[in-house]
């Protein structure tokens, strides 16, 4: 089975996605898969999420498929059935942590502070999701909690873009962050599937030079 440090592996940015038709779904994992990204986090903030997950876990197996803003213990549940292959959620709150730790998927669980980092730790979790990442802190936040928690790795999301993801993923314990600067609504509603393959294969950031 992967593990969350896997799921963190497969790309260094993972593609945030907001799906309003879940026709789209299978053409945009297509696409991500031709611009080398091969895994995907579809929100649970549209009706048609769920059926959008079952349809990329369905027809394109090749794709790490997961669910994110999982905010409701019950929604673990209802993503893995659908096909999610890990979860992710913007927050820590002990009864959605159990929840998501039960399907025994991959889970990224989304932090803020270092309190909540460390209550992570309890439950043996060392790969996190860190949101809100820019008005938490942004790159230097991680790095000041790079010395006392060496062991966690971070997936930075919110507020992270083309821009500034190199700043994050200089980091040691960034090995990934989260956006959908890769799947902009325009390109995704327009079926312009190719222009995505092609913003993913040349969209790689680079590290800033000491």
């Amino acid at each position: 089975m992967s593990t969350s440090a896997d799921v963190m592996a497969c790309s260094r940015v993972i593609p945030v996605v907001v799906l309003d038709d879940a026709e789209a779904a299978v053409p945009l994992a297509r696409a991500l898969l031709a611009g080398s990204v091969p895994v995907m986090e579809i929100t649970l903030r549209t009706p048609t999420a769920l059926e959008s997950i079952a349809r990329v876990a369905e027809q394109v197996p090749d794709m790490m498929v997961g669910a994110g803003t999982i905010t409701r213990p019950e929604q673990a549940a209802m993503a893995v059935a659908a096909g999610a292959r890990f979860l992710v959620s913007p927050g820590s709150p002990e009864p959605l942590v159990t929840a998501m730790l039960a399907e025994r998927v991959p889970v990224l669980p989304g932090v803020a502070t270092a309190t909540e980092a460390l209550a992570l730790l309890r439950h043996g979790i060392t790969e996190m999701k860190f949101f809100p990442a820019g008005p938490a802190g942004g790159p230097g936040y991680l790095k000041a909690l790079a010395g006392p928690l060496p062991e966690i790795s971070f997936c930075p999301t919110g507020g992270v873009d083309a821009s500034n993801s190199g700043d994050y993923l200089a980091l040691p314990n960034v090995p990934c962050v989260g956006g959908s600067w890769l799947t902009p609504s325009d390109l995704v509603r327009a079926g312009r599937w190719d222009d995505i393959s092609r913003l993913c294969l040349g969209a790689w950031p680079e590290e800033p030079q000491d």
